[in-house]
C-alpha cells in the first residue's frame, strides 16, 4: 500500500449567479477530464476509490468537488439568513461555473443519485460544453425523498440522514465501506441532505423532455444498482428508453451508492464505458 494517495486537492472560487463560492476540489491522472459528481447531503470523499485508480487515472484526469455547503466547501455569505433548499437552475450553474473556471474541455461528467439526475440537465443544455454523461441511480422524476425528518428539533438530523442512506446500499457490499458511507452521511451540515433531496425529489422533473436531449452530440449512459429502492433499475429503464440513443444497465450486488460501497464491483461497469469513450472525444 502506497504511503499517500496520489490526489491533490485545492480550491476555486466559483461565480454562481453573481455570488462568489469558494468549493474544494480533489483532482488525479492525466487525460481527458472525467469529473465526479456526489450525491445528496454528501461530498467529494465518495469518489476516493475512482481517484486512485492508476487503471483509470492513466488515461484520464479525474476530478471530484464539494458543493457549496458540502464537504470542505464553505457556505456563500450571508448562508445563515435563507433555507438551503437546491434548485435544478443554481446546481446547474455551480456544475458549469466548474467547469468554465478549470477550462474543461468537452469534460464527461459522472454523477450519482441527484449527480446522476442533474447530468441529464447538462446533456440537455450544455452539449456543446460537455462530452457524455454517466448518471448513476437517476431518472426523470424521483418521488417521496424530501421530508423534514432530518431538521426535527428533537431528533439527530445526522444519524437520520446518514440511517435513512444506509438502508439503500446492497447488503452483499462489503460492511467497511458501507459504514464509510454512513460517516460521512452523519458529518452533512444541519439541513443540507434535506435541501439537496429538494432538487432531487421535487424541484427535478425531465418528464416530457427527455427527446431534447441529443445523444448524437454527446453520449448517455444510465446505471442504476438493482438494490436500490429509491431509484429503481425499472425508473432508470423507462428514462433511458425516453432519451434516444441513451444506454441502460442494471448493476447487479449494488445499491444506491456504487462508487461507494462496492467500488471494485463498480469499476466493471465504468471501464467498459470509459473505454467507448475514449474512442468518441
Amino acid at each position: 500500500m502506497p504511503e499517500f494517495d496520489p490526489i491533490t486537492g485545492r480550491y476555486a472560487y466559483l461565480e454562481v449567479s453573481g455570488v462568489r463560492n469558494r468549493v474544494y476540489f480533489e483532482e488525479a491522472g492525466e487525460g481527458r477530464p472525467l469529473l465526479c459528481l456526489h450525491t445528496a447531503g454528501s461530498d467529494s470523499r465518495q469518489w476516493r476509490h475512482l481517484l486512485c485508480d492508476a487503471e483509470i487515472t492513466e488515461r484520464w484526469c479525474v476530478l471530484a468537488f464539494d458543493m457549496p455547503y458540502h464537504g470542505r466547501s464553505t457556505p456563500p455569505a450571508g448562508w445563515w439568513e435563507r433555507e438551503y433548499l437546491l434548485t435544478t437552475e443554481a446546481y446547474t450553474r455551480t456544475v458549469m461555473a466548474f467547469v468554465r473556471t478549470l477550462e474543461l474541455e468537452r469534460p464527461v461528467v459522472l454523477g450519482c443519485s441527484m449527480g446522476g439526475a442533474i447530468v441529464l440537465e447538462l446533456a440537455r443544455r450544455h452539449a456543446a460544453e460537455v462530452g457524455a454523461v454517466i448518471g448513476l441511480e437517476a431518472a426523470s422524476k424521483i418521488e417521496g425523498r424530501f421530508s423534514d425528518w432530518t431538521v426535527r428539533p428533537d431528533m439527530d438530523g445526522s444519524v437520520v440522514a446518514a440511517s435513512w442512506t444506509y438502508g439503500l446500499m446492497a447488503p452483499q457490499s462489503p460492511e467497511a465501506a458501507r459504514r464509510e458511507v454512513w460517516w460521512t452521511y452523519a458529518q452533512g451540515g444541519p439541513g443540507v441532505y434535506r435541501g439537496d433531496t429538494y432538487f432531487y425529489s421535487v424541484d427535478w422533473d425531465l418528464r416530457g423532455r427527455e427527446e431534447k436531449i441529443d445523444t448524437t452530440a454527446g453520449p448517455v449512459y444510465l446505471l442504476t444498482g438493482e438494490y436500490d429502492h429509491a431509484c429503481s433499475p425499472e425508473e432508470t429503464a423507462a428514462t433511458a428508453a425516453a432519451i434516444p440513443g441513451a444506454k441502460f444497465t442494471r448493476m447487479r450486488g449494488i445499491g444506491h451508492f456504487p462508487m461507494a460501497e462496492n467500488y471494485p464491483r463498480f469499476r466493471e461497469y465504468l471501464l467498459p464505458i470509459l473505454k467507448e469513450l475514449e474512442g468518441n472525444p
